[in-house]
């Protein structure tokens, strides 16, 4: 571990029970730890945001196209996050624990079985993305674009899949600064790269949409290329240096996938409702597409600090576990809460009022641009409950519950794509009603979330509490 690290190891053990004045240090750690995580999500999604942003001079075909894709290479992400999820548990908890040699090899484990998984997944989405785009009975120039950016990103799962795997172990052992460098460096690499093959510059061929296909790829692969050599360096929170080891371990990979798989199950049965969402889109016309696909564009980047909040209680909580200081993971939460629905609400003035100009940014359609606009400002209103959503389910996560998020998470997905659905089809509603349903149905997740980890929370302080009664005093060993 290195120094930084060590200090907040040794924070998170000596300090006493948390009263009044634990709070302004427990959260001067959830915002240190918080804050580089918004901005590797933001330079995230700031690849996206760059690839709309350029093809979007291409026509509303191509951001309809990359939109669609879009959905499809989320779901594939969702896939893998069966690995990623359960890795930024168990080595948050050996971090906690103290376990540092633990938490190498759980690193390591996650790499091997994140490669195992993505392998299979790249050859499948290559081969299957005509297939898949054409569910979404979209017209002809928007599913070549969509097929062409599915097959390119699909050939790139594996440099995907570990730009991903990589930030999430570094986060479980509290260093989210190494993640926050490689996105930078990716994002340059992107804008580059997209920008030189989208056009066509330099004497390079103009290849339109699979330009900003590989601008994006080569850049989250140049990011965990970044990673993989910090981790291998041992310069980070984490070493992964070592022959042995990397071998994928049943044992431990049935603990990835125990914590992992409810989790991936939610995220690939919600990502499936946001397509769905897309083809409720698809049927109002191209404009309407491109409206959505804007619209998604701006709340993902809206979505950035609950993200990290999410995150941040998940690695804290789950390092609480692992140490038996659950009143720590308790305030975390609560801190995590607070601040996610702070950003929202600000989230939400920025975008309501904002709206029509952030669209602008995007496309100068007419038509585009008024459904975009009042969708935008849907999704806006919707934020703070997103924003109670995401950050109690990362704490009950980080709690090792993973399972009742999933199930709170994809009723309330799915309430919103009917819900969508009646609207489009037989109320003559446009795409401001499909963002519109998240009002009412993030309430369900929003509510239950922190009722359970208000729960789970309980349970565990009981529990260590009870060890610790029945650990032998030195009197009692004797």
């Amino acid at each position: 571990m290195t120094e930084p690290a060590l200090e907040l190891a040794a924070e998170a053990t000596q300090q006493p029970l948390p009263g009044s004045a634990w709070e302004p240090m427990t959260q001067r750690r959830v915002l240190l730890l918080a804050l580089p995580i918004i901005g590797e999500n933001m330079l995230q999604v700031a690849v996206g945001a760059v690839d709309t942003l350029l093809v979007g001079r291409l026509g509303a075909d191509a951001i309809a196209g990359v939109g669609i894709a879009f959905e499809t290479v989320f779901l594939i992400i969702a896939i893998l996050s069966a690995v990623t999820i359960g890795a930024t548990v168990l080595v948050s908890q050996a971090i906690g624990a103290g376990a540092s040699e633990r938490a190498n090899e759980l690193a390591r484990q996650a790499i091997s079985w994140g490669v195992v998984l993505a392998i299979p997944l790249s050859i499948l989405g290559y081969v299957l993305a005509p297939q898949a785009i054409s569910l979404f009975h979209v017209e002809d120039d928007v599913a070549a674009n969509a097929v062409e950016y599915l097959q390119i990103t699909s050939a790139c799962s594996v440099a995907i899949l570990l730009s991903y795997l990589c930030g999430a172990v570094l986060r479980g052992a509290g260093d989210s600064r190494t993640p926050l460098k490689a996105a930078v460096l990716a994002n340059a690499v992107n804008v580059v790269v997209a920008y030189v093959l989208i056009f066509g510059h330099f004497g390079f061929p103009e290849l339109g949409v699979g330009g900003s296909a590989w601008g994006a790829a080569l850049g989250r692969a140049t990011g965990a290329a970044f990673m993989l050599v910090m981790l291998w360096s041992g310069k980070v929170s984490l070493s992964i240096r070592s022959r042995r080891g990397w071998f994928p371990s049943l044992t431990i990979g049935r603990g990835l996938f125990k914590l992992g798989l409810p989790a991936a199950f939610e995220q690939v049965v919600m990502q499936f409702g946001f397509i769905f969402l897309v083809a409720i889109a698809a049927t109002i016309g191209t404009d309407a597409l491109a409206a959505q696909q804007i619209s998604f564009t701006a709340m993902s980047i809206a979505f950035l600090p609950t993200i990290a909040f999410a995150t941040t209680a998940t690695a804290f909580v789950g390092q609480s576990v692992g140490a038996k200081r659950m009143d720590e993971g308790i305030a975390a939460a609560n801190i995590s809460r607070k601040w996610a629905v702070i950003v929202t609400v600000a989230g939400l003035v920025l975008m309501v009022v904002f709206a029509e100009y952030i669209v602008r940014a995007f496309s100068d359609d007419a038509n585009v641009i008024e459904l975009g606009t009042v969708a935008m400002r849907a999704i806006g209103i919707s934020l703070p409950i997103w924003g109670l959503w995401m950050s109690s389910a990362g704490a009950v996560r980080g709690a090792g519950d993973t399972r009742s998020p999933m199930i709170r998470g994809v009723v309330a997905v799915w309430l919103a794509v009917l819900i969508a659905w009646i609207g489009v089809q037989f109320l003559d509603q446009s795409i401001a009603w499909i963002w519109g349903s998240f009002i009412v149905t993030g309430l369900i997740p929003a509510i239950g979330n922190w009722r359970a980890f208000k729960s789970r929370a309980a349970d565990l302080t009981r529990e260590f509490r009870l060890d610790q009664s029945t650990e032998p005093t030195p009197e009692t060993a004797i």
